[in-house]
C-alpha cells in the first residue's frame, strides 16, 4: 500500500474524562473530616496562624495603647501640663482610630488565612 492510503495511526495515552487520582491519595477535606493525623495537621496548622494573627494585633494594641494611661499618669505628665479633658480626649476618643486599623488588619489577615486553607483542602 502506497504512503498515502494507509489510515493514520494514534495513540491513545488515556481514555477521555475526569483525572482520577492514585488510589493511595486521599484529599484534604475527607483527611480533616475523618480526624486522621494528617487532618490534625491541617487544622492545627490553621490554628496555629489564626492564633499568630492574634498575637500580633493584640501586641501592636499593646504597644501603641498600651503606656498611654502610664504616660498621662506619671509625673513627667506634668511637665506637659496638657488639662485633663485634653487627656480624655486622646484616651476616650484618639485611640479608637488606633484600635479600629489594628482590628480591620487583623480581620483581613484572618481571613486570608481562612482563604489559604480552604484553597488548600479543595485543592485549589
Amino acid at each position: 500500500m502506497p504512503a498515502e492510503h494507509r489510515p493514520r495511526r494514534e495513540v491513545v495515552t488515556r481514555t477521555p474524562g475526569p483525572v482520577r487520582r492514585p488510589p493511595g491519595h486521599r484529599p484534604a477535606r475527607s483527611e480533616i473530616s475523618e480526624q486522621t493525623p494528617l487532618g490534625d495537621v491541617y487544622v492545627r496548622s490553621l490554628m496555629r496562624s489564626q492564633l499568630r494573627a492574634g498575637l500580633s494585633a493584640l501586641g501592636l494594641l499593646l504597644l501603641l495603647v498600651g503606656p498611654l494611661p502610664l504616660l498621662f499618669a506619671s509625673p513627667a505628665a506634668g511637665s506637659f501640663s496638657l488639662p485633663r479633658p485634653v487627656l480624655w480626649a486622646v484616651l476616650g476618643v484618639a485611640v479608637y482610630p488606633v484600635v479600629w486599623l489594628i482590628a480591620r488588619r487583623y480581620v483581613r489577615r484572618a481571613e486570608r488565612n481562612e482563604r489559604d486553607f480552604t484553597g488548600l483542602v479543595e485543592g485549589r
